[in-house]
């Protein structure tokens, strides 16, 4: 298990990361795309990139045959949820939400790079974060 000390500090990576993939390809790309290049920029920072990774369902207790794809996982422990919309939905935040808590994370980032300042477009989730 990480320490808040380390979520903050790979919290600061991600929020800066997102700001060298944002000024480098600009707004109105698709998501896949931001989400291979914060993956490599995460990388150069040096941190552990999963990307895509397999969310199964539960449903009272039974591993059904559907599963969620976590856009991008960071040190085994943050989410990072990945849109390029026009505008951020509730239920966009719901969205990582639930995933932080199906996979018990407790920090979640939802990055939407579709925003003239991309400041404007990341938004932090907690889960029971250090509660």
């Amino acid at each position: 298990m990480i320490s808040k000390i380390e979520y903050e500090e790979i919290g600061r990576k991600i929020v800066h990361a997102s700001y060298e993939v944002h000024r480098e390809l600009g707004p109105g790309l698709l998501e896949s795309v931001y989400e291979v290049c914060l993956a490599e920029e995460l990388r150069n920072l040096h941190l552990e990139v999963e990307r895509q990774v397999k969310l199964p369902v539960i449903f009272k207790g039974k591993v059904l045959e559907k599963e969620f794809f976590i856009d991008l996982l960071v040190e085994k422990s943050i989410i990072i949820e990945l849109k390029a919309v026009e505008i951020i939905l509730p239920v966009h935040e719901v969205q990582l939400l639930t995933y932080m808590k199906l996979a018990n994370m407790k920090l979640g980032y939802l990055i939407n790079f579709n925003v003239p300042l991309i400041k404007t477009g990341i938004k932090r989730k907690a889960n029971n974060y250090f509660v």
